[in-house]
């Protein structure tokens, strides 16, 4: 079974591993789920979970795939690689999450991308903002796959002090050799 290439992707290392991009208003933060106004993850694995504020909070994580281990023979057959994230909001603000991931060559170059519009969650229209799975398999990329760029994050949409902006876990990008 594949594993994942993303380390710490729940914060149970806090922030560790995370190049923060965006750390608008009051930054990123850690919190224990399901956290003030918040939904439980269906998971008991995951216990915590990354909080954004109040302006735009973006983390990313690169991977080196010759470094985890991967040769560029395996990589140039292009090995489908599955990207999936988790993210809500609270029951009392609206937030927007977003997230982009693209495969890189050895010098940084994009060789497909995945960036799917901005989502935004109303507790007052959504029916509630519970934990919600995005997914992708990037697939016939061409060869060359070196690097695997991971960002995403949001920001609540009433501008309050702390974090009541979207709320992200369980992020995983898997080579499925």
């Amino acid at each position: 079974m594949a594993h994942n290439l993303l380390k710490n992707p729940n914060g149970e290392e806090e922030l560790e591993f995370w190049e923060l991009t965006e750390n608008g208003g009051s930054s990123w933060k850690v919190e224990e789920l399901p956290g003030d106004c918040g939904y439980d993850f269906g998971n008991e694995e995951v216990t915590k979970y990354f909080a954004t504020s109040f302006e735009l909070c973006l983390k990313k994580q690169e991977v080196d795939l010759l470094a985890d281990g991967y040769t560029a023979e395996v990589l140039d057959s292009q090995p489908t690689i599955t990207v999936e994230d988790w993210y809500c909001g609270r029951t009392d603000c609206g937030c927007t999450y977003e997230i982009t991931v693209c495969l890189l060559d050895e010098n940084q170059e994009v060789l497909q991308e995945f960036k799917p519009d901005p989502v935004t969650l109303d507790p007052d229209t959504d029916g509630g903002c519970s934990w919600k799975q995005v997914s992708h398999t990037f697939s016939e990329y061409g060869p060359g796959l070196r690097f695997i760029s991971f960002e995403h994050g949001g920001q609540d949409t009433n501008f309050w002090d702390g974090w009541f902006g979207v709320r992200v876990t369980g992020s995983s990008v898997t080579c499925n050799v």
